[in-house]
């Protein structure tokens, strides 16, 4: 028998949060991987939540920015050793608080993700 997956709180929060952002450019969708859920917007990743935190895709435009609040690099254990996803930052923690806050690095973040998608094409 299969046993029903349980919401995520956290991720429930944060796409409440991103509602304004999703109103203006489109559905914001969460999907599980590795333990966590991807945050997507267009078929695109731009966000990793992972134990009840959040971080977003920056780019070189963006990356300072996040920087500035205390923005930290995505860390996990692999095989024994450390690996660091540098294009993904902490959320300010304002974020947290306020939909107008999430709106506007959650923007920040979309747009980087789709600039580094053109580049890769």
């Amino acid at each position: 028998m299969a046993t029903a997956r349980r919401p995520d709180p956290f991720v429930d929060h944060l796409l409440e949060l991103m509602g304004p952002l999703a109103a203006r450019i489109g559905p914001v969708t969460a999907r599980r991987m590795f333990g966590g859920h991807g945050l997507y917007y267009d078929g695109l990743m731009f966000a990793l939540v992972s134990d009840g935190r959040c971080w977003l895709k920056t780019d070189a435009r963006t990356r300072a920015l996040f920087e500035a609040e205390g923005g930290e690099p995505f860390r996990y254990s692999s095989a024994g050793r450390e690996v660091t996803m540098r294009h993904y930052l902490s959320l300010p923690p304002a974020c947290l608080e306020s939909a107008e806050e999430m709106a506007k690095w959650a923007r920040l973040s979309v747009e980087s993700t789709l600039r580094l998608a053109n580049q890769a094409r």
